[in-house]
């Protein structure tokens, strides 16, 4: 007698949970605020190179910087209280790409602040800058542990890398301020190598496959290590290596705007928050170069006014209600 077909039970789901499980205070803070805040800090470093190009008064950049930087305390206040509550959480974030340029941002963000806050507080503003390394030097060792202990595909080259690895570039403005030069130059010397070889592997990883549209945003991260070593170049001295840097973050930027349809093609997401930092570095590098480029980071300016506050307000109103966390699936504590 011939058995008949077998009948699976149907799997079980738990039942919704009533009333609904209240998430603890902060217990969420998705990672992807920073980029944004970050990118509204690097506005308000590009104003104060611009407004003094037009011969301004400095009210504007002190009120762009005087609205960001308790943004990004209180950002970096909550994701303490996150990990404060569950520390291993920062392993669980660093799992998701995103999320792991997501973290990089906060201690980046942190360096440009540093940068902003040394005419005021000198003294604060060292303690912020070594503390922000320090912290950024950590990250980087968390973030080199997750990915030895990843799957192959999860450890593959990707622009977030440079937020990472090549991040520290972004104190660069700050030692300066401060007096560091010689840490200027050394994180210079010591960053270039790895940001040269990321921008090729990224190269080739793009001729070889097409990159989905939701992640194509990341790709405008490229343009923020050429642009801090332009500024940095510029800086400490080093004019030739300058106007090199300038240059290259010109070619990218100019091919970013030419794809930007296809960039852009999933429609607005959190991953948009990408475009923020790297134009306002962009606008800082060429203005700092004068000249031709030194125009064309003044229209560049003219045009992040309007594009980072708006893309920092679509983001991060989806924080409060949870909807950014679950967007970008970051861990829970």
């Amino acid at each position: 007698m011939a058995a008949g077909p077998v009948r699976h039970r149907p799997k079980l789901y738990p039942p919704p949970e009533f009333p609904p499980r209240k998430v603890k205070l902060f217990a969420t803070t998705p990672p992807a605020i920073f980029p944004p805040i970050l990118g509204l800090l690097g506005l308000a470093t590009a104003l104060r190179v611009g407004t003094a190009e037009w011969g301004v008064g400095q009210e504007l950049a002190d009120l762009a910087f005087g609205l960001a930087l308790p943004l990004w305390a209180f950002a970096a206040c909550t994701y303490i209280v996150k990990i404060l509550r569950r520390i291993s959480v920062v392993t669980d974030d660093l799992k998701v790409m995103p999320a792991r340029a997501g973290l990089a941002a906060g201690t980046l963000g942190g360096m440009v602040a540093a940068g902003l806050l040394a005419g005021f507080a000198p003294s604060a503003a060292s303690v912020l800058l070594l503390a922000m390394l320090a912290a950024h030097a950590l990250l980087v060792g968390l973030t080199l542990r997750v990915l030895a202990k990843s799957p192959p595909e999860a450890r593959q080259v990707n622009p977030g890398w440079h937020m990472t690895f090549v991040g520290f570039i972004v104190a660069t403005p700050a030692a300066v301020a401060l007096g560091l030069d010689g840490l200027a130059r050394g994180i210079f010397y010591a960053t270039l190598p790895v940001a040269l070889a990321i921008w090729a592997v990224s190269l080739v990883q793009l001729v070889r496959r097409i990159p989905p549209a939701p992640l194509r945003p990341l790709l405008a991260i490229h343009l923020a290590p050429a642009a801090l070593l332009a500024t940095t170049a510029n800086l400490t001295g080093m004019a030739m290596l300058a106007q090199v840097f300038a240059v290259l973050a010109l070619v990218i930027l100019l091919a970013l705007v030419a794809s930007a349809r296809w960039i852009t093609e999933s429609g607005f997401s959190a991953f948009w928050g990408a475009f923020t930092f790297p134009t306002a570095a962009a606008s800082t590098a060429l203005m700092l170069q004068g000249g031709a480029l030194g125009w064309l980071g003044q229209g560049l300016l003219v045009l992040a006014l309007g594009v980072i506050p708006w893309i920092a307000y679509r983001v991060l109103k989806l924080w409060p209600r949870g909807h950014l966390a679950a967007k970008t699936n970051a861990a829970e504590a």
